[in-house]
């Protein structure tokens, strides 16, 4: 008898990986998750033989994407609220976590510095214009900063990451919110715009004196230096798998899945951190409807430890196991 089941139930794997082997994917959307997403979808075509393409184009792209029907999910890290996605007829839920960097190329400083988060609100106004300001000298004492130009680097296409760093910059700054607000894309006060991730780290990397927000996994795989952030306490934090973890645990997890948790409490929390996300559509065929579940499940399954080696953070198991009832439910 025990042999029987264990017969059918590698029947029944292969049978699952043989459902889904020669479909295609395509999707569009966020930088943020790029890394990941790439090494998983490799992974799940070897593994599997369904392939997955990927258009890294940035958020608001691959919002747009979806919504006109050219893609089978869209990525983001900006979340659509609960209205937009039944407008659109979509399913949103989030994939893994992670943090937004602050980058930066200041002479002399190749790494520890320290930055309160009022003072990145201020460099982004325009109220703190060199790296020799007090209000920066004063979180580094012991640094020698250059008397330099602050030039400051954004996005200049529609972002998830500019949603969580514009999430944050209203959490820390009642005149940000006020003049700036926060979304896909604002008007900036000043700076220079680079074209998703890439583009931004590109421009730091490029520009002497310059300072900019990417995806944590970005400002690794480009060695470039990134900030400590002061937090809600006070204390400065790195943008590690750790300090996300610690104020992802206070996020509350509504029923649209619409999840906001920058500038959360506690002494180890990253302030500038947030999930993203995948956009499927609720009428895909049946085909594809089977194969994009069959990715979703393999990803939360096996794909953490790709996950953790990129920087992101795994969502805990209890919410990955709604994730996918709920995937069951709405995408058929």
């Amino acid at each position: 008898m025990k042999k029987l089941v264990a017969v059918m139930a590698i029947v029944m794997a292969l049978f699952t990986v043989s459902a889904f082997a020669g479909e295609t994917l395509n999707g569009a959307g966020a930088t943020f998750p790029y890394p990941l997403y790439s090494k998983w979808f490799y992974s799940y075509e070897k593994e599997t033989g369904t392939k997955v393409n990927y258009a890294s184009i940035g958020s608001g792209g691959g919002i747009s994407q979806v919504k006109a029907g050219t893609v089978d999910f869209g990525a983001s890290d900006a979340p659509l609220t609960g209205k937009e996605q039944k407008e659109a007829n979509l399913f949103q839920f989030p994939t893994v976590g992670g943090a937004v960097a602050i980058v930066y190329n200041v002479p002399g400083v190749q790494s520890g510095l320290k930055l309160d988060s009022k003072t990145i609100a201020n460099i982004y106004l325009g109220k703190v214009t060199r790296w020799s300001s007090p209000e920066i000298a004063k979180s580094n004492p012991g640094v020698k900063l250059p008397d330099v130009p602050v030039i400051v680097a954004h996005r200049s296409d529609g972002s998830g990451t500019t949603n969580i760093f514009t999430w944050f910059l209203e959490d820390v700054s009642p005149e940000w919110k006020s003049k700036v607000g926060s979304g896909k894309a604002v008007k900036w006060p000043l700076g220079i715009g680079g074209k998703g991730n890439e583009g931004v780290a590109g421009v730091v990397k490029q520009t002497r004196g310059a300072i900019g927000y990417v995806e944590v996994a970005y400002a690794k795989e480009n060695k470039m230096p990134y900030a400590m952030v002061g937090n809600r306490d006070g204390n400065y934090v790195n943008p590690d798998m750790k300090n996300v973890q610690a104020a992802a645990a206070n996020a509350k997890i509504p029923e649209d899945y619409y999840v906001r948790f920058t500038y959360e409490g506690g002494k180890d929390s990253y302030p500038i951190a947030g999930f993203t996300f995948l956009l499927v559509p609720k009428n895909l065929s049946p085909a594809k409807a089977n194969a994009l579940k069959g990715f979703i499940k393999w990803a939360y399954q096996k794909g953490d430890k790709d996950a953790v080696a990129l920087d992101y953070v795994p969502l805990p198991e209890k919410l990955t196991k709604k994730v996918l009832g709920d995937l069951a439910k709405e995408v058929k």
